[in-house]
């Protein structure tokens, strides 16, 4: 399964330019995607490998990191730059 990913401390956002590829309304900001549940799908994937550096939105480093399909997985960050973690139970 590949998944996107910020790689650069920013935060992650798409350009006007992936919007319009994804065939969705600019919202302005480019934060469509950003929950982690949504960035495996196969548009956002096939958008980012067509589109290079210009699916970066301002603050952003897209990257895609390809995990086995079976992972139940978790994007985790710090300061806008992420990764993919396998998911665990968390108890507070």
């Amino acid at each position: 399964m590949k998944v996107v990913i910020n790689s650069c401390f920013g935060g992650f956002g798409l350009s006007e330019e992936a919007y319009a590829e994804l065939g969705i309304p600019w919202d302005g900001y480019g934060y469509d995607y950003a929950e982690s549940e949504k960035r495996s799908d196969p548009k956002l994937v096939e958008v980012v490998e067509k589109l290079g550096a210009k699916a970066n939105g301002r603050h952003a480093k897209l990257h895609i990191v390809e995990i086995p399909d079976d992972i139940e997985y978790t994007i985790e960050e710090y300061d806008g730059r992420e990764h993919v973690a396998e998911a665990h139970s968390t108890w507070f």
